[in-house]
């Protein structure tokens, strides 16, 4: 990857009567940039940020997030436009080139994306080894971290032919894998994918085709899910994202890398999120209990809080809520389970946040976690799996971030600084000497 960073100027810095300047870089949107690489070889100090929430790790032309705004865009795209007019692998193609595909590059990538679905044979004997129970995201790390035993010929990071085998492959392959840890979770046998399907409808046939009857995918219901791959697929450098890029900063192959992002984002402050949410509702119970909730939610005294209510980064509404929550209503209508308590709840929770002061000045929007989590469970998913699909879905974001790595000439293993705060220097006493 080449650079485009130019210093547009210079900023001082004045530390015991030494005066030193460093760079100032322009990003294409956002934030100047101070360049302070050289901060500690012409200062001896280093800067302090804990959770790097004012440091820029790396320069990236993937994903931009204005969340002041409530911007974000793939590759310069709005997310809602390609949410709207795109599909899953079209964006796939976006995130991993740069630019949309022509209809040849479309074909070509679809047709190598299909034909990569199935997994190794020996694979199916990896899932008897967790007990029945395990929660999916326990399977996938370990399943996922596995691929390189069983992939070898595209595990080579400097070989640019084996990069994109490994890149194609798990794009491939998570909606297989995670469909395996689904029907393993609930004691059925796996299905196989087939190559006459699209992506989202292969995989909604994988999790819940029996061999009794095949399933025929509602249009609706893939059409809603295809949207939470495409909002899900990539957020900049996130928790899980900046594992990634930490991971394969060492050389460490893409497979273990991705399962290191999977790690990552099974947190309930990141991936877990619309798990939460979704825990919260049925916490809550009925809309006559909302009431009681919503004061509590309002109390800073009170340790309740609202899952799937404002958003780290967007301090206005999400971009991506708004494209969920369309969705989100044309299941509930094509399904008509609108009056399923769960849903009820949810519903009526909306209506108070979109209308109630105290939200709307604190701009607790319902995110995309609060759509996404009744959207999924409309639609038949277990919590236990949100989780599961929100890591199929970025890992074209994480593969994509990976090998921006790989190919930028400024990047080196990762290694944050402290501030030590510990015992000084001291002299080892002896046992005997150490007191009763």
């Amino acid at each position: 990857m080449k650079s485009d960073l130019n210093p547009s100027g210079a900023v001082s810095l004045t530390q015991n009567d030494k005066t030193v300047e460093f760079p100032v870089f322009k990003a294409t949107h956002g934030p100047d940039v101070f360049d302070i690489r050289s901060l500690y070889k012409q200062t001896g100090a280093f800067t302090f940020d804990p959770g790097f929430t004012s440091t820029a790790s790396c320069e990236s032309k993937i994903t931009f997030i204005d969340g002041d705004e409530g911007t974000l865009l793939y590759r310069g795209y709005p997310i809602d436009q390609l949410a709207e007019n795109s599909d899953f692998l079209e964006v796939a193609y976006l995130l991993l080139n740069g630019e949309l595909p022509n209809r040849d590059q479309r074909d070509w990538f679809d047709s190598s994306i299909t034909r990569h679905t199935m997994v190794h044979e020996q694979l199916k004997n990896f899932y008897s080894g967790f007990r029945r129970d395990a929660h999916p995201m326990a399977i996938m790390v370990g399943v996922v971290g596995a691929l390189s035993a069983f992939y070898h010929d595209s595990t080579d990071i400097n070989d640019p032919k084996q990069r994109l085998i490994a890149t194609h492959r798990m794009i491939a392959k998570m909606p297989t894998i995670a469909a395996m840890a689904y029907k393993y979770s609930i004691g059925q046998a796996f299905v196989f994918p087939r190559n006459d399907l699209d992506y989202t409808s292969n995989f909604m046939r994988m999790c819940f085709a029996v061999g009794a009857e095949d399933y025929e995918c509602n249009t609706v219901l893939c059409d809603a899910l295809d949207k939470i791959f495409i909002l899900h697929m990539d957020h900049e450098q996130n928790a899980s994202t900046s594992t990634v890029r930490l991971a394969g900063s060492s050389g460490a192959n893409p497979f273990a890398c991705i399962a290191a992002g999977i790690a990552s984002l099974w947190g309930p402050a990141h991936g877990g999120a619309n798990e939460a949410a979704l825990n919260m509702l049925e916490e809550i119970g009925s809309v006559d209990r909302i009431p009681e909730y919503i004061e509590c939610a309002k109390d800073k005294n009170d340790p309740f809080r609202l899952m799937g209510f404002g958003h780290r980064v967007y301090k206005n509404y999400d971009p991506r809520a708004t494209v969920m929550r369309k969705a989100c209503h044309e299941v509930l209508d094509a399904l008509g389970v609108r009056d399923e308590p769960l849903l009820q709840v949810a519903m009526e929770l909306e209506r108070i946040a979109l209308e109630d002061e105290y939200f709307v000045e604190k701009k607790l929007y319902p995110n995309i976690d609060f759509y996404s989590g009744i959207t999924l469970r409309a639609l038949g998913f277990p919590t236990d799996m949100f989780t599961v699909l929100f890591a199929l879905a970025r890992t074209v974001g994480w593969i994509a971030q990976w090998s921006e790595m790989i190919e930028d000439p400024n990047q080196k293993i990762g290694r944050p600084r402290q501030v030590y705060t510990g015992a000084p220097k001291r002299d080892y006493i002896a046992l005997h000497k150490r007191g009763s």
